[in-house]
């Protein structure tokens, strides 16, 4: 009829190997992070210096590389933001780019568009006419 209740915790069998286990999860998924963050260091690298060399080649890879290393280390991400704050029309397309749903050719237009004004005088532009007759919204 009365049963005995112990105050007494009874001794965990487990708790050395759970800890362990818990260890190790931390551990590996540590070094797992350093290596996405060094895969994404590599690909900026080899963005950076194809992006210098004829071609398109380095714009996606470094793009790919930013996503990887500011997904996954806070310190490159308080960086990026510093950036952002003391150039934000540098950074801007950067980080349209690195959203989820990028906006690819909207960049390149905006790109383009600033690099034929910084090269070419008012007199020869013709980007925005060529826009503005060819690919506006029919109503």
């Amino acid at each position: 009829m009365f049963s005995t209740v112990s105050l007494r915790p009874e001794p965990l069998t487990g708790a050395p190997i759970a800890g362990a286990y818990g260890f190790v999860r931390r551990a590996s998924r540590e070094a797992l992070r350093l290596l996405v963050v060094g895969v994404g260091s590599l690909l900026i690298a080899a963005g950076f210096v194809l992006a210098l060399l004829p071609g398109h080649l380095g714009l996606p890879l470094l793009v790919i590389g930013l996503i990887l290393v500011l997904r996954n280390s806070p310190k490159a991400r308080r960086q990026f933001i510093e950036l952002q704050h003391r150039h934000p029309r540098m950074v801007f397309p950067v980080r349209r780019l690195i959203r989820r749903e990028p906006e690819v050719f909207p960049v390149l237009w905006q790109q383009a568009l600033r690099l034929e004004r910084l090269i070419v005088p008012p007199t020869w532009r013709r980007a925005g006419q060529l826009r503005r007759r060819y690919l506006r919204r029919r109503a």
